[in-house]
């Protein structure tokens, strides 16, 4: 099967990961927001002028389709010249823009990520896994945390190691949270 005959396949739900599987159940939550996105982006592509192939789709086209998104949003940015930039709770309503939240934008390109390849697309070139992406979606988050004034902080790395100051006989294994 080509990529381009997966993708419609997918696209139009006969993809087993996101149809009813033969017991009768229903697709996950997860499975039916991944396939939503994966219609969404591939209209997306099609709505283009001229229209974009999927074949032919880049991290440039991601990118566009992203800061398309932002329209949608329901998070205030504070832009930097606001009074309220840096205040987690704005005492006021002001003008600045309303976005994507940087969540929910890394959870879609995860969901896409996933769909491009069960779609027959190959992980070398699958553009939801570019590093233009992935310094975009940095940008983002640090960017909003800066307007609501809350530092992004990176969740710390669990160690394990084992417990060498009692004896033998109670020698169990420990996390220790590593900066």
């Amino acid at each position: 099967m080509s990529f381009e005959g997966a993708t419609k396949d997918f696209s139009e739900g006969s993809s087993s990961t996101s149809s009813p599987q033969p017991g009768g159940s229903i697709p996950s939550r997860y499975e039916s927001q991944k396939r939503r996105d994966w219609n969404t982006f591939c209209q997306y592509l099609k709505n283009q002028r001229p229209p974009v192939p999927l074949s032919h789709c880049s991290c440039n086209h991601v990118l566009e389709f992203l800061r398309y998104l932002d329209q949608f949003g329901k998070t205030k940015v504070h832009v930097q010249g606001c009074m309220f930039y840096g205040q987690p709770e704005p005492p006021a309503p002001c003008t600045c823009p309303l976005r994507q939240a940087w969540g929910s934008l890394d959870a879609l390109i995860g969901r896409l990520r996933a769909a491009y390849e069960e779609s027959g697309g190959s992980p070398e070139t699958n553009p939801f896994a570019s590093g233009a992406i992935r310094v975009y979606l940095r940008d983002v988050r640090e960017c909003q945390a800066k307007a609501r004034g809350i530092p992004y902080k990176k969740k710390k790395k669990k160690t394990t190691t084992t417990n060498q100051s009692k004896g033998a006989e109670d020698s169990t294994s420990m996390m220790h949270f590593v900066p």
